[in-house]
């Protein structure tokens, strides 16, 4: 950003994560560009009833932008909806697992430079989750969630033991945030870890199928109980590292159990 010089245009793709109101009629937007991004540029106009933009200006929109480079805000110039995620906001479970991947985002997106990898997985795990049947969103959160950490590089270790280094396969084991991952349970008397969680078989599974690029039928099907054990593990790995708390997370209880 700080190469484009006062006035010019520069044109961006990205995914609004963030909207609110600034002055009387327009939105300040936080948004997730490929070519750039973190950015937060002012909509102008978009909270004035038929405006052009009111749509495209909402959260989970992506758009084709062209933006004008300012002294304080950046302004939003022109913006043509490239995708829409017509059902995460109706549904409480799609939006709310929505904003907890876009805080996760926010949590490692850097500004003024390009953030393609980040971009691209954000988009295709909403996606995901706009098209999910209601009994598959959890899963799909969580994969989704895995699937941003390994952009961060701080995915945990899910097929080994952390401190032997040998594979855990259909057993029950441990995990340590601070290790890095699942820890075999005859291993911790050996060393100094702490254990955060104990995991059924069923979990660890569950854990080991996060880095595929799609979950096996038999794996989304787990109880509601599974996943939200998963997504606690993974909400302490993304605490950990971050330094922040997931605030949508508080949400997942109520959407999710019966």
């Amino acid at each position: 950003m700080g190469q484009i010089p006062l006035g010019q245009t520069y044109k961006a793709t990205g995914i609004n994560l963030k909207s609110m109101p600034l002055g009387e009629s327009d939105r300040l937007l936080t948004i997730l560009t490929k070519e750039y991004g973190l950015i937060k540029a002012v909509a102008g106009g978009s909270r004035k009833h038929h405006s052009g933009m009111a749509g495209r200006s909402l959260v989970f929109v992506v758009n084709q932008l062209v933006i004008t480079r300012r002294r304080s805000l950046d302004h939003i110039k022109q913006a043509d909806t490239i995708a829409l995620f017509r059902h995460l906001p109706q549904d409480l479970g799609k939006l709310t697992s929505a904003q907890y991947l876009a805080e996760l985002a926010l949590a490692q997106a850097l500004a003024e430079q390009p953030q393609e990898e980040l971009f691209l997985v954000l988009w295709e795990h909403l996606n995901r989750l706009d098209r999910a049947p209601r009994d598959q969103v959890l899963p799909c959160l969580v994969h989704g969630i895995y699937h941003l950490l390994v952009t961060a590089g701080f995915a945990p270790n899910v097929h080994q033991c952390c401190l032997s280094r040998q594979p855990i396969r259909d057993r029950q084991a441990g995990f340590s945030v601070v290790a890095g991952g699942l820890v075999a349970l005859d291993q911790t008397s050996l060393w100094d870890v702490k254990i955060s969680h104990f995991l059924n078989p069923r979990e660890v599974r569950a854990m080991q199928e996060l880095g595929e690029t799609d979950l096996s039928p038999q794996v989304i099907a787990m109880p509601t109980e599974v996943w939200l054990t998963v997504e606690k593990v993974l909400r302490a790995c993304t605490q950990y590292h971050f330094d922040r708390p997931i605030h949508a997370a508080d949400l997942l209880e109520a959407c999710f159990c019966p």
